[in-house]
Protein backbone atom coordinates (compact mmCIF):
# COMPACT_ATOMS: atom_id res chain seq x y z
CA UNK A 1 0.00 0.00 0.00
CA UNK A 2 2.80 2.57 0.62
CA UNK A 3 4.66 1.79 -2.78
CA UNK A 4 1.69 3.14 -4.47
CA UNK A 5 0.92 6.22 -3.05
CA UNK A 6 4.87 7.28 -3.51
CA UNK A 7 4.31 6.97 -7.49
CA UNK A 8 1.28 8.92 -7.15
CA UNK A 9 2.97 11.92 -5.47
CA UNK A 10 5.56 11.51 -7.92
CA UNK A 11 3.35 11.91 -10.68
CA UNK A 12 1.46 14.59 -9.36
CA UNK A 13 4.45 16.76 -8.60
CA UNK A 14 6.16 15.97 -12.11
CA UNK A 15 2.28 17.37 -13.56
CA UNK A 16 2.42 20.17 -11.35
CA UNK A 17 6.05 21.07 -12.78
CA UNK A 18 5.10 21.11 -15.83
CA UNK A 19 2.22 23.36 -15.56
CA UNK A 20 4.57 25.73 -13.76
CA UNK A 21 7.17 25.95 -16.27
CA UNK A 22 4.11 26.27 -18.91
CA UNK A 23 3.11 29.37 -17.54
CA UNK A 24 6.48 30.70 -16.64
CA UNK A 25 6.95 30.17 -20.52
CA UNK A 26 3.67 32.22 -21.30
CA UNK A 27 4.78 35.46 -18.76
CA UNK A 28 8.07 35.01 -20.38
CA UNK A 29 6.58 35.60 -24.02
CA UNK A 30 4.05 38.01 -22.56
CA UNK A 31 7.34 40.48 -20.74
CA UNK A 32 9.25 39.68 -24.03
CA UNK A 33 6.20 41.23 -26.64
CA UNK A 34 5.88 44.44 -23.98
CA UNK A 35 9.25 44.93 -24.22
CA UNK A 36 9.80 44.96 -28.11
CA UNK A 37 6.71 46.72 -28.52
CA UNK A 38 8.14 50.50 -28.40
CA UNK A 39 10.74 49.23 -30.83
CA UNK A 40 8.13 48.15 -33.56
CA UNK A 41 6.28 50.72 -33.13
CA UNK A 42 9.32 53.58 -33.00
CA UNK A 43 10.21 51.62 -36.41
CA UNK A 44 6.81 52.07 -38.07
CA UNK A 45 6.39 55.69 -37.27
CA UNK A 46 9.99 56.50 -38.94
CA UNK A 47 8.92 54.16 -41.95
CA UNK A 48 5.60 56.56 -42.04
CA UNK A 49 7.62 59.42 -41.62
CA UNK A 50 9.67 58.96 -45.12
CA UNK A 51 6.64 57.45 -46.70
CA UNK A 52 4.78 61.36 -45.82
CA UNK A 53 8.36 63.03 -46.71
CA UNK A 54 8.06 61.09 -50.17
CA UNK A 55 4.66 61.85 -50.67
CA UNK A 56 4.79 65.39 -50.12
CA UNK A 57 7.76 66.09 -52.13
CA UNK A 58 5.66 64.34 -54.99
CA UNK A 59 3.19 66.69 -54.66
CA UNK A 60 5.44 69.53 -54.61
CA UNK A 61 6.62 68.45 -57.65
CA UNK A 62 2.99 67.61 -58.94
CA UNK A 63 2.60 71.47 -58.35
CA UNK A 64 5.10 72.88 -59.91
CA UNK A 65 4.89 70.81 -63.39
CA UNK A 66 1.13 71.90 -63.10
CA UNK A 67 2.44 75.66 -62.77
CA UNK A 68 4.46 75.48 -65.48
CA UNK A 69 1.45 73.25 -67.33
CA UNK A 70 -0.64 75.85 -66.66
CA UNK A 71 1.36 78.55 -67.65
CA UNK A 72 1.80 75.98 -70.88
CA UNK A 73 -1.96 76.71 -71.49
CA UNK A 74 -2.45 80.07 -70.85
CA UNK A 75 0.14 81.31 -73.84
CA UNK A 76 -1.26 78.29 -76.18
CA UNK A 77 -4.76 79.58 -75.89
CA UNK A 78 -3.89 83.34 -76.21
CA UNK A 79 -2.19 82.56 -79.26
CA UNK A 80 -5.56 80.72 -80.31
CA UNK A 81 -6.99 84.06 -79.31
CA UNK A 82 -4.50 86.21 -81.45
CA UNK A 83 -5.29 83.45 -84.37
CA UNK A 84 -8.53 83.43 -84.26
CA UNK A 85 -8.80 87.75 -83.80
CA UNK A 86 -6.59 87.57 -87.28
CA UNK A 87 -9.03 85.28 -89.01
CA UNK A 88 -11.68 87.02 -87.79
CA UNK A 89 -10.37 90.44 -89.83
CA UNK A 90 -9.10 88.42 -92.64
CA UNK A 91 -12.71 86.72 -93.05
CA UNK A 92 -13.59 90.55 -92.72
CA UNK A 93 -11.50 91.54 -95.18
CA UNK A 94 -12.31 88.92 -97.65
CA UNK A 95 -15.86 89.95 -97.38
CA UNK A 96 -15.33 93.77 -97.67
CA UNK A 97 -13.47 92.88 -101.01
CA UNK A 98 -16.22 90.87 -102.35
CA UNK A 99 -18.59 93.49 -101.33
CA UNK A 100 -16.96 95.96 -103.30
CA UNK A 101 -16.43 93.60 -106.20
CA UNK A 102 -20.37 92.91 -106.34
CA UNK A 103 -20.80 96.74 -105.93
CA UNK A 104 -18.37 97.35 -108.89
CA UNK A 105 -20.11 94.88 -111.25
CA UNK A 106 -23.09 95.60 -110.52
CA UNK A 107 -22.46 99.42 -111.45
CA UNK A 108 -20.66 98.04 -114.24
CA UNK A 109 -23.56 95.95 -115.61
CA UNK A 110 -26.39 99.20 -114.59
CA UNK A 111 -23.94 101.34 -116.33
CA UNK A 112 -24.13 99.28 -119.38
CA UNK A 113 -27.63 98.70 -119.01
CA UNK A 114 -28.59 102.17 -118.64
CA UNK A 115 -26.46 103.44 -121.79
CA UNK A 116 -28.16 100.56 -123.88
CA UNK A 117 -32.58 102.28 -122.37
CA UNK A 118 -30.67 105.67 -123.52
CA UNK A 119 -29.32 104.67 -126.81
CA UNK A 120 -33.31 103.31 -127.28
CA UNK A 121 -34.35 106.44 -125.85
CA UNK A 122 -32.86 108.90 -128.13
CA UNK A 123 -33.99 106.47 -131.33
CA UNK A 124 -37.56 106.14 -129.94
CA UNK A 125 -37.74 110.10 -129.11
CA UNK A 126 -36.12 111.28 -132.15
CA UNK A 127 -39.84 111.85 -133.74
CA UNK A 128 -41.71 113.50 -131.03
CA UNK A 129 -38.21 115.48 -130.62
CA UNK A 130 -38.60 116.48 -134.42
CA UNK A 131 -41.86 117.75 -134.10
CA UNK A 132 -41.47 119.82 -131.13
CA UNK A 133 -38.31 121.41 -132.44
CA UNK A 134 -39.40 121.47 -136.13
CA UNK A 135 -37.38 119.97 -139.10
CA UNK A 136 -35.52 123.01 -139.54
CA UNK A 137 -34.39 123.66 -135.88
CA UNK A 138 -30.54 124.23 -135.79
CA UNK A 139 -28.27 125.48 -132.10
CA UNK A 140 -26.61 128.62 -132.86
CA UNK A 141 -22.73 128.38 -133.45
CA UNK A 142 -21.54 131.48 -131.78
CA UNK A 143 -22.48 130.41 -128.46
CA UNK A 144 -19.89 130.55 -125.60
CA UNK A 145 -19.15 127.16 -124.68
CA UNK A 146 -17.85 125.11 -122.37
CA UNK A 147 -17.73 121.60 -123.11
CA UNK A 148 -21.08 122.61 -125.38
CA UNK A 149 -22.15 124.26 -122.41
CA UNK A 150 -22.83 127.75 -123.08
CA UNK A 151 -21.39 129.81 -120.15
CA UNK A 152 -21.82 133.25 -121.01
CA UNK A 153 -24.48 134.18 -118.20
CA UNK A 154 -24.12 136.46 -115.42
CA UNK A 155 -26.78 135.11 -113.39
CA UNK A 156 -27.51 130.99 -112.52
CA UNK A 157 -30.17 129.88 -110.83
CA UNK A 158 -29.92 125.69 -109.39
CA UNK A 159 -33.34 123.75 -109.85
CA UNK A 160 -32.42 120.71 -107.52
CA UNK A 161 -35.08 117.85 -107.72
CA UNK A 162 -35.12 117.10 -103.87
CA UNK A 163 -37.12 113.55 -104.28
CA UNK A 164 -36.09 110.53 -102.12
CA UNK A 165 -34.85 108.91 -104.94
CA UNK A 166 -32.67 111.97 -105.74
CA UNK A 167 -31.44 112.48 -102.21
CA UNK A 168 -31.49 108.78 -101.44
CA UNK A 169 -29.07 107.94 -103.99
CA UNK A 170 -27.39 110.19 -106.04
CA UNK A 171 -26.92 113.23 -103.28
CA UNK A 172 -23.26 113.20 -103.41
CA UNK A 173 -22.72 113.49 -107.21
CA UNK A 174 -25.53 116.29 -107.19
CA UNK A 175 -23.39 118.28 -104.63
CA UNK A 176 -20.35 117.43 -106.81
CA UNK A 177 -21.54 118.94 -110.32
CA UNK A 178 -23.08 121.88 -108.69
CA UNK A 179 -19.42 122.41 -107.25
CA UNK A 180 -18.05 121.73 -110.45
CA UNK A 181 -20.50 124.17 -112.32
CA UNK A 182 -19.73 127.20 -110.01
CA UNK A 183 -16.19 126.39 -110.89
CA UNK A 184 -17.01 127.13 -114.12
CA UNK A 185 -18.31 130.59 -113.28
CA UNK A 186 -15.22 131.84 -111.63
CA UNK A 187 -17.11 135.26 -110.47
CA UNK A 188 -21.55 135.46 -111.06
CA UNK A 189 -23.17 138.75 -110.29
CA UNK A 190 -25.80 136.45 -108.25
CA UNK A 191 -26.70 133.17 -107.71
CA UNK A 192 -29.84 131.04 -106.67
CA UNK A 193 -30.75 127.69 -105.61
CA UNK A 194 -34.45 126.73 -105.45
CA UNK A 195 -36.19 123.18 -105.24
CA UNK A 196 -37.94 121.72 -108.49
CA UNK A 197 -41.02 123.07 -106.60
CA UNK A 198 -39.59 126.46 -106.51
CA UNK A 199 -38.98 126.69 -103.07
CA UNK A 200 -35.74 128.73 -101.80
CA UNK A 201 -32.74 127.16 -99.96
CA UNK A 202 -32.64 130.19 -98.35
CA UNK A 203 -35.75 131.87 -97.63
CA UNK A 204 -34.23 135.23 -96.53
CA UNK A 205 -32.93 135.72 -100.03
CA UNK A 206 -36.66 134.57 -101.86
CA UNK A 207 -36.92 136.55 -104.87
CA UNK A 208 -33.86 138.04 -104.58
CA UNK A 209 -30.22 137.12 -105.53
CA UNK A 210 -27.44 135.58 -103.18
CA UNK A 211 -24.25 137.86 -104.07
CA UNK A 212 -21.51 135.32 -105.27
CA UNK A 213 -19.04 135.74 -102.46
CA UNK A 214 -16.57 132.48 -101.60
CA UNK A 215 -18.71 132.17 -98.50
CA UNK A 216 -21.98 132.34 -100.06
CA UNK A 217 -20.60 129.60 -102.40
CA UNK A 218 -19.74 127.70 -99.41
CA UNK A 219 -22.44 127.90 -97.25
CA UNK A 220 -24.75 126.40 -100.48
CA UNK A 221 -22.69 123.57 -100.76
CA UNK A 222 -22.57 123.13 -96.90
CA UNK A 223 -26.24 123.51 -96.83
CA UNK A 224 -27.26 121.14 -99.35
CA UNK A 225 -25.52 118.06 -97.37
CA UNK A 226 -28.97 118.26 -95.67
CA UNK A 227 -31.16 120.30 -97.78
CA UNK A 228 -34.58 117.89 -98.48
CA UNK A 229 -37.70 120.10 -99.06
CA UNK A 230 -40.88 118.12 -100.69
CA UNK A 231 -40.69 117.35 -104.04
CA UNK A 232 -43.45 116.13 -106.62
CA UNK A 233 -40.76 114.99 -108.62
CA UNK A 234 -41.52 117.29 -111.72
CA UNK A 235 -38.87 120.52 -112.62
CA UNK A 236 -41.90 122.24 -113.93
CA UNK A 237 -42.68 124.31 -110.75
CA UNK A 238 -39.34 125.41 -110.06
CA UNK A 239 -38.68 125.95 -113.84
CA UNK A 240 -41.58 128.07 -114.35
CA UNK A 241 -41.20 130.43 -110.66
CA UNK A 242 -37.41 131.02 -111.62
CA UNK A 243 -38.27 132.98 -114.97
CA UNK A 244 -41.52 134.49 -113.51
CA UNK A 245 -39.83 135.61 -110.69
CA UNK A 246 -36.03 136.62 -112.02
CA UNK A 247 -36.29 137.39 -115.65
CA UNK A 248 -35.14 141.06 -116.56
CA UNK A 249 -34.18 142.77 -119.56
CA UNK A 250 -30.59 143.73 -118.90
CA UNK A 251 -29.57 140.62 -117.03
CA UNK A 252 -28.15 137.01 -118.56
CA UNK A 253 -29.70 134.39 -116.71
CA UNK A 254 -29.36 130.53 -117.29
CA UNK A 255 -30.96 127.93 -115.29
CA UNK A 256 -29.62 124.20 -114.47
CA UNK A 257 -31.72 121.97 -113.76
CA UNK A 258 -30.87 118.67 -111.74
CA UNK A 259 -33.15 115.84 -112.01
CA UNK A 260 -33.82 112.19 -112.40
CA UNK A 261 -37.56 112.06 -113.19
CA UNK A 262 -40.66 113.84 -114.67
CA UNK A 263 -43.29 111.94 -113.15
CA UNK A 264 -46.62 113.46 -114.66
CA UNK A 265 -47.93 115.90 -117.01
CA UNK A 266 -48.07 115.79 -120.61
CA UNK A 267 -43.91 116.75 -122.01
CA UNK A 268 -46.13 118.92 -125.19
CA UNK A 269 -47.57 121.28 -122.51
CA UNK A 270 -44.78 121.87 -120.80
CA UNK A 271 -42.70 122.94 -123.47
CA UNK A 272 -46.15 125.22 -124.39
CA UNK A 273 -46.22 126.64 -121.04
CA UNK A 274 -42.40 127.30 -120.84
CA UNK A 275 -42.70 128.93 -124.72
CA UNK A 276 -45.26 131.71 -123.38
CA UNK A 277 -43.16 132.94 -120.13
CA UNK A 278 -39.62 132.34 -122.17
CA UNK A 279 -40.40 134.26 -124.95
CA UNK A 280 -38.04 134.58 -127.70
CA UNK A 281 -37.15 138.18 -129.17
CA UNK A 282 -36.21 138.93 -132.69
CA UNK A 283 -33.13 137.23 -133.07
CA UNK A 284 -34.87 134.57 -131.44
CA UNK A 285 -32.77 134.41 -128.21
CA UNK A 286 -35.18 133.13 -124.90
CA UNK A 287 -35.15 135.58 -121.60
CA UNK A 288 -33.21 132.56 -119.95
CA UNK A 289 -31.30 129.83 -120.83
CA UNK A 290 -31.96 126.34 -119.63
CA UNK A 291 -29.47 124.00 -118.87
CA UNK A 292 -30.15 120.16 -117.56
CA UNK A 293 -28.00 117.19 -116.03
CA UNK A 294 -30.09 114.07 -115.87
CA UNK A 295 -29.25 111.62 -113.22
CA UNK A 296 -30.35 108.12 -114.21
CA UNK A 297 -31.16 106.75 -111.30
CA UNK A 298 -34.51 105.24 -112.77
CA UNK A 299 -32.84 103.53 -114.93
CA UNK A 300 -31.59 101.65 -112.43
CA UNK A 301 -34.85 100.72 -111.23
CA UNK A 302 -37.33 97.80 -112.22
CA UNK A 303 -40.94 98.56 -114.13
CA UNK A 304 -42.64 102.39 -114.68
CA UNK A 305 -39.35 103.77 -112.83
CA UNK A 306 -37.46 103.90 -115.64
CA UNK A 307 -40.65 105.22 -118.05
CA UNK A 308 -40.37 108.31 -115.73
CA UNK A 309 -36.51 108.72 -115.76
CA UNK A 310 -36.87 108.74 -119.44
CA UNK A 311 -39.82 111.38 -119.72
CA UNK A 312 -37.34 113.61 -117.62
CA UNK A 313 -34.51 113.19 -120.20
CA UNK A 314 -36.98 113.99 -123.22
CA UNK A 315 -38.48 116.68 -121.60
CA UNK A 316 -34.99 118.48 -120.31
CA UNK A 317 -33.71 117.40 -123.76
CA UNK A 318 -36.56 119.19 -125.87
CA UNK A 319 -36.30 122.16 -123.44
CA UNK A 320 -32.59 122.79 -123.47
CA UNK A 321 -32.50 122.82 -127.29
CA UNK A 322 -35.73 125.27 -127.43
CA UNK A 323 -34.08 127.73 -124.62
CA UNK A 324 -30.21 127.92 -125.78
CA UNK A 325 -29.01 125.45 -123.27
CA UNK A 326 -27.68 122.18 -123.09
CA UNK A 327 -28.58 118.85 -121.77
CA UNK A 328 -26.10 116.48 -120.08
CA UNK A 329 -27.05 113.13 -119.34
CA UNK A 330 -24.90 110.84 -116.84
CA UNK A 331 -24.52 107.83 -117.29
CA UNK A 332 -24.16 107.00 -113.66
CA UNK A 333 -25.37 108.12 -110.33
CA UNK A 334 -22.70 107.54 -108.17
CA UNK A 335 -19.70 110.04 -107.76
Amino acid sequence: MKKRRRSVEAFSISFLDVITSGFGAIILLLIISKVAEPTVIEKISVDLDGVVSELEQQIHELRGETTVLNRDLKTLLQQLSEEQSKLARLEGDLSAVRGRFAAERQSFDTQVIIEGQLTAARQQLSEEMKRLLGQTYRRPASDSTIGGVPVDSEYIIFIIDTSGSMFQNAWPLVIKKISETLEVYPKLKGIQVMNDMGDYMFSQYARKWIPDTPARRSAILKRLRSWNPFSNSSPVEGITRAIRQFYARDKKISLYVFGDEFSRGSLEAVVQEVDAINKADKSGNRRVRIHAVGFPVQFAAAGNAQATGIRFAALMRILSQRNGGTFVGLNSYKP
